[in-house]
């Protein structure tokens, strides 16, 4: 098993490499560009312009620009004179505000050795605590709505196939297609009109908790109203899927030789479906459960805006509206390396659930 996750970790770094190339491509093919976006007060002149284009490095092939966002520029700078200070990237940073700070950002580590960069926003902070400021909320809706969805989806998928056939089946059935065909904001929206303020008013209309000056949100188990509503949004979908997996699965281990001889030996029908059957019938519901959790970490973008949830999701939409390309980038990269481990803790939870998988 070791063995195994270290070969697929290893496996997985061409991936996040080429990834990596894809996104920065279409981050440099995309209209504007970080010029655009640092430079774009009525003050600022073309020679300014032009300055800050020569020190970001935006002129520079693509493979120059990459290799520098990746491994950081110092290992570009060399000293001509040997006065031991570098000879060039020497002009003076573009204060296109007037806020007393430089609109680009300094010299950079390189991505390998954990620097993002700056955000051209929030006040020029560094790319990972920005990112890491809104990890704990996205972490606190997905967690809710995936247990949610376990929860409800998993017994309910177990009741339709022993009842197959009968009302409750068809009922879940018919809700299940209905809550994936529903969009998500579309459902959001409704349930903020419904519920929010401007209808029966039982719900805050989004955020995650009410405003405050100091000390940031109290804990969740004060503030779960703000939680119900985008963790129902987000749960529909997951409910749906968890069901109909489930009772899939466990029908097609009903035919099975083992669950016949179960019941022949006399055994009822409850230790039949949930002892034997069911953990039978989880085998499939690992390969759904790995990119659910993946959707834990990388956020739900659509949900989170609709209700003002400062998460990962709503950052990512933020970023791409105001060009914030250091931040765009370092989502995708943490987003893509959430579906990795997904994934391979997908393959993991099948030897733990059946121990006739062996991975090696």
């Amino acid at each position: 098993m070791v063995k195994y996750t270290l070969r697929r970790l290893f496996q997985a770094i061409p991936t996040l490499f080429g990834i990596s190339i894809l996104t920065y491509m279409i981050m440099l093919a995309a209209p504007g560009g970080p010029v655009q976006a640092l430079a774009f007060g009525p003050k600022v002149t073309p020679q300014q312009r032009a300055e800050l284009a020569a020190r970001l490095g935006v002129n520079d092939p693509f493979y120059i620009q990459y290799l520098r966002w990746l491994l950081g520029d110092d290992w570009m700078r060399w000293d001509e004179d040997g006065d031991g200070v570098a000879d060039h990237a020497v002009l003076i940073p573009l204060d296109a505000n007037g806020d007393g700070e430089p609109e680009a950002p300094g010299e950079g580590k390189g991505v390998l050795r954990g620097d993002f960069g700056r955000s051209f926003y929030h006040g020029k902070r560094q790319v990972l605590s920005v990112i890491a400021e809104r990890v704990s909320a996205t972490m606190e809706l997905g967690v809710s709505s995936l247990l949610v969805g376990l929860v409800v989806g998993l017994p309910v998928g177990i009741l339709a196939a022993v009842r197959r056939g009968g009302v409750f089946d068809n009922l879940t059935r018919i809700m299940s297609v209905v809550f994936n065909a529903i969009p998500v904001f579309w459902l959001g929206l409704m349930l903020l009109l419904l519920f929010g303020g401007t209808g029966l008013g039982l719900l805050p209309m989004g955020n995650q908790c009410r405003p405050v000056l100091i000390g940031g949100c109290p804990p969740v188990w004060q503030r779960l109203e703000y939680l119900i509503l985008p963790t129902f949004v987000i749960a529909t979908g997951e409910i749906a899927g968890f069901s109909r997996f489930m009772r899939a699965s466990l029908l097609d281990v009903s035919s099975q030789d083992y669950i016949r001889t179960a019941k022949a030996k006399g055994l009822s029908e409850r230790v039949v479906w949930f002892k034997h059957g069911t953990r039978n019938a989880l085998i499939p519901i690992a390969t759904f459960l790995g990119p659910a959790i993946t959707g834990i970490l990388s956020g739900a973008a659509i949900t989170e805006t609709i209700f003002a949830w400062p998460g990962l999701g709503r950052l990512a939409v933020e970023s791409v509206t105001q060009q914030n390309y250091p931040v765009v980038m370092a989502v995708v990269l943490f987003a893509a390396v959430a579906t990795i481990l997904g994934y391979l803790l997908s393959d993991i939870l099948y030897a733990l659930i059946d121990p006739r998988i062996r991975l090696h």
